[in-house]
């Protein structure tokens, strides 16, 4: 009953509704004149028969006979009544039968509908509405983003222009509004000028008009919006983008900064201010077969280990936990202490051989941009001979053809990154190269989020998807770099220290029991404590660098309100 107003105010404002509905009383003024007709008829040939019935009697016996019903109880005798008993009978089945429900359905019943089923697509945010991010469709990327979005409390609406398309999103419980992405008009409805961000992630044709669009209604609102192609970059800024982000060059970058033991240099895989983060392989190193404790690490170096992947689980870093062939340390500290690691433990996973990119497209190439830009070998093996270029660096050929693994080093390679958009493809590839090279690193990634840890119970060290990527970048944008996704699953993310644990040390705090995230460093006054110590006591105003899964993170949240 809710929809009941908008229902009846667009089906007799739409012009096409009102036109369905005239057409309707047009046939339904035809049925009374052949009923009154009719009736008019039957008193005339009943008076030739002699019988005499009333005017309600006449009526009733047409309705009777049109609707097939002929109860008998009021009959002619003559064969001119019988005849027009025929003509009533054959008129009936055409009109009541046949025309009318057809008629009912296309010129009422179908309209009334889709008035219904608009109506329960909203067209307008309330006028009131503010600091909310706009999204341009609903996919993968989109749907990590909108969980994101709901853990940091930034309302959303998704604009949809597609109205069968928009009711589907809206009964799966998404927050949406019908518009065109090329009308001004949508985005005055949505309130445009007053979003947090306005996100573009269609193709790069799509984007392009939309942010033009949205440029016309306002100068001022922060649009961020994603690219394919390298050129749609400055048309998409010419546009009136305020940051556009090729998310798949993005990925393919980040999957070969997660390359470990190709150089002497640390992998660093992201930093705060001061503060690095990197990764470490123990294979092969001193650390292997030890604990945490015996390691000494932070006391002979300075860095703190913040976490351990074993084979795609992300673990505690406890004192007591063992260092094996397996683990890859997340360390973090200082540059002057990763470059100390890096002389101690870095020279004994050094390798020459070139690193397997399995995949020539635009993830592949992007992966070895980046690897080329360090100074590391590579061998791309890709089956299409109109990607593949010079030689030295290019195998051609299937990447499930041992030949062809064999050819491009996979018995010498350190690491393999398997970059094709199949997931079905990826896990049978990261199946084949574990079973050759049970000690080699392999990383990967995901076009759906819920092939991430099929692919880690396939052998993948590392994983990485397109969705997760995009959304922590869409966050970092609409936070002011408050957020690093360090892997899939796990970030580091900045926060205010909370009014409930000002003036309490961080062994106090609770931070790592109530959460599971871990504290790596603290901004106090423009400067950075790396790695504080427990006694350590957090101040109104100081910013927590902290490390925590997803989970952990929205713990933290819930627990630690700024409020509170």
């Amino acid at each position: 009953m809710k929809f009941l107003p908008s229902i009846l105010i667009y089906f007799f404002q739409e012009k096409r509704a009102k036109t369905n509905v005239k057409a309707l009383l047009k046939f339904v003024s035809v049925l009374i004149f052949l009923i009154v007709f009719y009736s008019i008829a039957f008193h005339y040939i009943m008076d030739y028969e002699g019988q005499r019935h009333s005017f309600i009697s006449g009526i009733y016996w047409t309705i009777v006979t049109m609707t097939t019903l002929g109860y008998g109880d009021i009959i002619f005798i003559s064969d001119l009544g019988r005849a027009f008993s025929s003509i009533v009978l054959l008129s009936g089945v055409v009109f009541l039968l046949v025309m009318l429900p057809f008629t009912f359905i296309q010129f009422f019943y179908a309209p009334w509908m889709e008035a219904q089923s608009k109506a329960r697509a909203p067209r307008e945010l309330p006028a009131n509405t503010s600091g909310h991010v706009l999204l341009s469709n609903l996919d993968s990327l989109s749907m990590s983003l909108i969980e994101k979005l709901r853990q940091h409390n930034y309302p959303y609406t998704i604009i949809v222009p597609d109205q069968q398309r928009a009711l589907e999103i809206y009964d799966q419980g998404y927050k949406i509004v019908l518009g065109n992405l090329d009308d001004v008009e949508t985005y005055r409805k949505t309130r445009a000028d007053k979003a947090a961000l306005v996100f573009f992630n269609n193709d790069d044709h799509t984007n392009t008009n939309g942010v033009f669009t949205l440029r016309q209604f306002s100068r001022d609102t922060q649009i961020v919006a994603s690219a394919d192609a390298p050129e749609s970059v400055d048309i998409l800024e010419l546009a009136g983008s305020s940051q556009v982000y090729q998310f798949t060059r993005m990925l393919g970058r980040a999957l070969a900064r997660r390359v470990l033991g190709v150089s002497m240099h640390a992998n660093i895989i992201g930093r705060f201010s001061d503060l690095f983060i990197a990764e470490a392989p123990a294979m092969r190193t001193p650390l292997e077969g030890k604990t945490l404790i015996e390691s000494n690490l932070r006391e002979n170096i300075g860095v703190n280990v913040v976490g351990m992947w074993e084979r795609g689980k992300f673990v505690d870093a406890l004192p007591d936990t063992m260092i094996t062939s397996d683990t890859v340390l997340v360390l973090a500290g200082s540059e002057k202490q990763l470059e100390k690691y890096d002389e101690i433990y870095g020279i004994y996973n050094l390798s020459f051989s070139p690193v397997l990119i399995l995949g020539g497209g635009r993830v592949g190439l992007a992966a070895a941009e980046a690897l080329d830009e360090n100074e590391v070998k590579y061998k791309i093996v890709e089956k299409n001979p109109r990607i593949t270029g010079s030689k030295d660096k290019y195998v051609l050929g299937s990447a499930a053809d041992l030949h062809v693994l064999k050819k491009a080093g996979i018995d010498k390679a350190p690491s393999v990154i398997i970059t094709t958009n199949k997931d079905e493809l990826n896990i049978y590839l990261t199946i084949y190269c574990r079973k050759l090279r049970p000690d080699i690193q392999i990383i990967t990634r995901a076009t759906k989020e819920r092939n991430i840890t099929k692919l880690h119970q396939a052998g993948a060290d590392l994983v990485m998807s397109y969705a997760s990527m995009g959304a922590n970048t869409i966050i970092n944008h609409l936070k002011g770099d408050n957020v690093l996704m360090v892997a899939e699953g796990l970030d580091i993310f900045k926060e205010k220290v909370p009014d409930s644990l000002a003036g309490r040390t961080l062994a106090e705090s609770g931070i790592r029991d109530k959460s599971g995230c871990s504290v790596i460093a603290i901004d106090s006054q423009g400067k950075t404590n790396i790695n504080p110590v427990p006694e350590t006591v957090l101040s109104s105003g100081d910013e927590l660098i902290l490390i925590g899964t997803t989970e952990a993170e929205g713990r933290f949240m819930c627990s630690f309100s700024r409020n509170s």
